[in-house]
C-alpha cells in the first residue's frame, strides 16, 4: 500500500511539473514576429526576444491569441544609453474603425535623461487618455515586470507589482468601456523622433544604432478568445472567477490604492485629466468622476 502511494504521489508530482512546463511562457509558441525582416530574433530556446531598429527599419510582434479580459505580464529591458526618438510599444489592440486599446510605451530620451512611460487607452476608437510617468529606476540596466489587468470593471497598468493607473468601467456615466472586442497583444520598436522625445527636438543619433530591447517571462491569466467563444466560458465574471480566474473580479485594496497615489503624485509627468486647456469645453465624464 505504501508503495503504490509514493508511487501515485511521484506520478503526481510529474504530471503538475509538466504542467508547469508547458504553461511557463515560450516565445515560439506565444508569439509571431510581423514584422522588421530579420531585426525581431527568439533567442535562448524561446525564452528571450529581442527587437531592434537601425535606420531602414524597425521590428515587432504579435500573440498568436487573441484574450477578451486577462491578467498579462511581461518583462522587458529597454534600450540603454541615448535611445532619443526611439519608441518601444507594448499594448492589447483589437481591429477596426472602432478599435479598443490599452497602451505602454516607452519614450527614448538622451543619456542619463529618464526615460518617459506613455499610457493611453482607447476605447471605440476613441483615446485622448494619456498618462504619462517617469520610472523610479532605471529600465535600461535589468528587466522589470510591465502588467495589464483588464477585467470587466477595471483596467490597471502596473509596474513591478505596483499599480501606476487604473481605469474604471464607468458605462453608466457614458463612458465606453473595452469589453466586447477580442484583443491581440502587440509590440514593436520604432523610430518616432518627430514627436517622442522633448516633443520633436531631439532626434534619433542613427551612429548609436542598431537599438534593441528585450522581453522575456511572458504571462498570461486570461480569457482565450477563439471562433466566437471565450476559454472562460459564456458564465457571469463572478461565477468565471469563483472557477480560479479570482483577477476577473480583482479590485485595488486600499494598501494598492495607497501605492498608486504614491506613484502618481512623485512620478506622474501628465494626465488628461487635469489638462483644460486641452479641453476647452470641460474635461471627459470619467476626470469629473471621483474614486
Amino acid at each position: 500500500m505504501a508503495s503504490s502511494t509514493s508511487t501515485f504521489l511521484v506520478i503526481a508530482i510529474i504530471f503538475f511539473a509538466s504542467l508547469m512546463a508547458a504553461s511557463t511562457a515560450n516565445f515560439y509558441q506565444d508569439f509571431d514576429i510581423t514584422w522588421g525582416d530579420g531585426r525581431a530574433k527568439i533567442l535562448n530556446n524561446g525564452n528571450l526576444l529581442t527587437l531592434s531598429l537601425d535606420k531602414a527599419s524597425g521590428s515587432g510582434f504579435q500573440s498568436k491569441k487573441e484574450y477578451l479580459f486577462g491578467n498579462l505580464d511581461m518583462q522587458l529591458k529597454l534600450i540603454p544609453g541615448d535611445s532619443a526618438g526611439t519608441v518601444t510599444s507594448y499594448y492589447l489592440s483589437s481591429k477596426g474603425s472602432a478599435w479598443d486599446e490599452i497602451d505602454f510605451e516607452f519614450l527614448g530620451n538622451l543619456t542619463g535623461e529618464p526615460y518617459i512611460l506613455h499610457t493611453n487607452v482607447f476605447s471605440q476608437g476613441k483615446g485622448n487618455r494619456e498618462q504619462q510617468f517617469y520610472l523610479w529606476f532605471d529600465p535600461t540596466a535589468d528587466f522589470h515586470t510591465y502588467s495589464i489587468l483588464w477585467n470587466p470593471q477595471r483596467i490597471v497598468f502596473s509596474v513591478d507589482g505596483t499599480p501606476i493607473r487604473e481605469f474604471r468601467n464607468l458605462e453608466s456615466a457614458g463612458v465606453p468601456f473595452p469589453k466586447s472586442q477580442a484583443m491581440r497583444i502587440y509590440s514593436s520598436l520604432w523610430n518616432a523622433d518627430d514627436w517622442a522625445t522633448q516633443g520633436g527636438r531631439v532626434k534619433t543619433d542613427w551612429s548609436k544604432a542598431p537599438f534593441t530591447a528585450s522581453y522575456r517571462n511572458f504571462k498570461a491569466n486570461a480569457c482565450v478568445w477563439s471562433s466566437g467563444s471565450s476559454s472562460c466560458g459564456s458564465n457571469s465574471p463572478s461565477s468565471s472567477a469563483s472557477g480560479g480566474n479570482a483577477w476577473l473580479t480583482e479590485a485595488l485594496d486600499s494598501k494598492n490604492q495607497e501605492r498608486m497615489k504614491w506613484v502618481q503624485k512623485n512620478y506622474m509627468i501628465y494626465n488628461y485629466c487635469t489638462d483644460s486647456k486641452r479641453f476647452p469645453q470641460g474635461l471627459p465624464a470619467e476626470c469629473k468622476i471621483s474614486s
